[in-house]
């Protein structure tokens, strides 16, 4: 269990735990393991892999002050796009069902693109660059669940998957290297919670810690290194003990629950974890880990943790992505577009996403 997590003393709920099947938990630390051991042992290979996103797998050392920057840090640089980008045509008319601003992320022609939409526009918010030495910035840079922040890490030893973590505004502004040798491999190599907070790994141990964007300074850590994902406003976690077990945290619920995925779907993967967290803490959007150290944004199903159950969703299969909003929707990705759900998993509508958003990456949505 983890000693170190948001408002929680472990020793009073390490007494409350339901205890769990040894077979099941002996599966889910071998799939804890398994993950290690790719993230430890595929470095070399995920250098070859053109991969794109970001729970840390933690590495930092002891202390709560962040590392010095080294002179010779890499500098990095953002390019706002034009004032006046070209819109596109997303629908007929404003998706009052859909009214916020979704956000985002394309890989291309070396450069990761923020992509801003919201009613019938599509704005190039940002352009960060990077080069194919880089394997860093490709598979860390995320949005914040606000879209008011960008963070990343740009390579400094491609190797070892190391580098320089970056912040900025949505746009690119206010670019400020935050720490050194961060980690930036893993399925999700940076993790936010909230706009202002944000979960890293770094060397030389394997631990974590989190950070404060605004201050620059460490604020929780060093924790263990376990998959982790907050709710869009910050107050629910889900996240594994250090033995496997999965359980959700907040301020009226500590839950562990235990869920099995299609077994020939599993076969294929690495292990699955929590990539969306609902309001309530009740539910969780639960996506694939690959056995590589690239990173994964997709999800395949919402899980009842107080069941264990995957819940029926409307509108079919194809599911590509599902985020639980700040606002207690719940939007569901597919090739055909985004279906929106209130927080019972009712129908509210559907938004059509134009054909230039097909191949991007969908990272937050901000009501």
């Amino acid at each position: 269990m983890n000693h170190d997590r948001l408002r929680i003393d472990l020793a009073d709920l390490a007494e409350e735990v339901t205890p769990v099947d040894l077979r099941d938990r002996a599966l889910r630390t071998s799939r804890r393991l398994g993950i290690q051991r790719a993230i430890a042992t595929s470095a070399a290979a995920f250098v070859m892999v053109g991969a794109a996103t970001g729970t840390a797998f933690a590495l930092i050392p002891r202390g709560d002050a962040p590392a010095p920057i080294p002179a010779d840090s890499p500098s990095v640089i953002v390019t706002p796009s034009p004032a006046d980008p070209s819109p596109t045509a997303a629908t007929s008319a404003e998706p009052t069902v859909l009214a916020g601003t979704r956000y985002y992320l394309g890989m291309t022609d070396g450069e990761a693109r923020v992509h801003a939409v919201r009613g019938a526009t599509d704005t190039v918010l940002a352009r960060v660059p990077y080069s194919d030495n880089d394997p860093c910035t490709r598979n860390s840079i995320t949005i914040s669940p606000d879209g008011r922040r960008l963070a990343w890490v740009v390579a400094t030893d491609r190797d070892r998957g190391l580098g320089t973590l970056v912040t900025a505004g949505i746009d690119g502004s206010n670019k400020r290297n935050l720490a050194a040798d961060i980690n930036c491999f893993g399925p999700t190599a940076l993790v936010w919670q909230g706009g202002d907070l944000l979960m890293v790994g770094r060397q030389p141990t394997r631990e974590s810690v989190q950070y404060d964007v605004r201050t620059g300074k460490v604020v929780l850590g060093p924790l263990d290194p376990i998959l982790r994902r907050w709710s869009a406003d910050g107050r629910y976690l889900a996240a594994e003990s250090t033995d496997g077990q999965p359980f959700v945290d907040g301020p009226s619920v500590h839950r562990n629950y235990n869920y099995t995925p299609p077994a020939d779907d599993a076969a294929k993967w690495g292990g699955w974890e929590a990539r969306s967290v609902s309001m309530d803490g009740r539910y969780v959007a639960v996506g694939w880990i690959g056995t590589d150290v690239s990173r994964e944004d997709g999800s395949f199903a919402v899980v009842d943790t107080t069941t264990g159950k995957e819940v029926d969703l409307p509108g079919g299969a194809g599911i590509r992505s599902i985020m639980f909003t700040a606002d207690n929707k719940v939007l569901v990705r597919r090739a055909t577009g985004i279906s929106v759900l209130d927080s019972t998993f009712k129908p509210l509508g559907t938004v059509t996403e134009p054909a230039a958003l097909g191949d991007l990456t969908l990272l937050a949505y901000a009501a």
